[in-house]
C-alpha cells in the first residue's frame, strides 16, 4: 500500500508588486490636521430632551402655595367684651339676668344673686363695658331732674360705689362698676338697674360679678361672668 503524505499549502506572503496590496491613501496635511483636531476636542453634553427645567418646579411649587388653606387665626373678641380679671375669689353665687327693655326705648335690666358661700361677702359687684353706654346707659336709679334741685330731696342710695375706671380701688379702665352688699350666706340680692337707650337696635355685652377686684365662681366651677343679650 502506498502512502500519500500530506502537503499543508504555505501561507502566501504578500509581496510589494502584489496588485492585491490594499493602497495607501494619501491626505492633504490641512485636512488630516483638521481630522486630529477634531477628535481631540471634548465632548459637550447637550441638554437632554426628558430633563424638567428648574421653573416648572418652582411654578408647582408656587402653585401648591397657594392653593394651601391658610392657617387660622384666634378668634377676634366680640365688640362690648371684658378682659378676664385678675384674681378669682372660690366663693359660689347663682347668678340670673332678667332683661325687660323695649327694642325702641328703655326699660330694666335686673340681676339677681344667690349666695353658696358659708360666709359673708362684704361687697358685690357687677361690672360691665363704660362704651355701652353710646347704647344703652345703666344706672341704679332713675334719674330724677327734682333731684338736682335746690331742697329736691335727698337721694337714698342703695349701691356701696359707681364708678367709672380707672378707680381708686383697682377699678380697670374703660369700665363701670356699680357695688352692693353685703351678701350674707344663703341670701339673695336683686340688683334694678335701670336702662336708657341711646342708640336702636339689638345689643350685647359682658357681665362680670366680683368681690372686690376678685370674679366670683359660679356653682359649677365657671367664673361669674355672663354675655347679656338685650333686644
Amino acid at each position: 500500500m502506498i502512502t500519500i503524505p500530506t502537503v499543508r499549502p504555505r501561507s502566501r506572503r504578500p509581496s510589494l508588486g502584489d496588485r492585491s496590496l490594499p493602497r495607501p491613501v494619501w491626505l492633504p496635511l490641512g485636512f488630516a490636521a483638521a481630522m486630529l483636531i477634531g477628535g481631540c476636542a471634548p465632548a459637550t453634553n447637550s441638554p437632554s430632551a426628558s430633563a424638567s427645567p428648574t421653573t416648572t418646579a418652582s411654578s408647582a411649587t408656587e402653585a401648591a402655595s397657594a392653593t394651601a388653606s391658610p392657617t387660622p387665626g384666634p378668634t377676634p373678641e366680640p365688640s362690648l367684651s371684658l378682659e378676664p380679671s385678675g384674681s378669682t375669689d372660690p366663693r359660689q353665687v347663682t347668678v340670673a339676668v332678667l332683661v325687660d327693655v323695649a327694642p325702641d326705648g328703655g326699660g330694666n335690666i335686673t340681676v339677681s344673686l344667690v349666695s353658696s358661700a358659708d360666709e359673708l361677702i362684704d361687697e358685690v359687684v357687677l361690672r360691665w363695658p363704660t362704651d355701652l353706654e353710646a347704647a344703652l346707659f345703666l344706672a341704679p336709679f332713675v334719674p330724677d331732674p327734682a333731684l338736682v334741685q335746690e331742697g329736691g330731696g335727698n337721694l337714698v342710695r342703695t349701691w356701696t360705689k359707681w364708678v367709672t375706671g380707672p378707680g381708686e380701688h383697682g377699678e380697670p379702665a374703660g369700665t363701670t362698676s356699680l357695688g352692693y352688699g353685703p351678701l350674707e350666706p344663703g341670701a339673695t340680692l336683686e340688683i334694678p338697674l335701670f336702662v336708657t337707650r341711646n342708640a336702636p337696635g339689638p345689643v350685647s355685652f359682658d357681665l362680670q360679678v366680683l368681690a372686690g377686684e376678685g370674679l366670683l365662681t359660679m356653682p359649677d366651677g365657671a367664673p361669674a361672668e355672663l354675655r347679656v343679650e338685650v333686644p
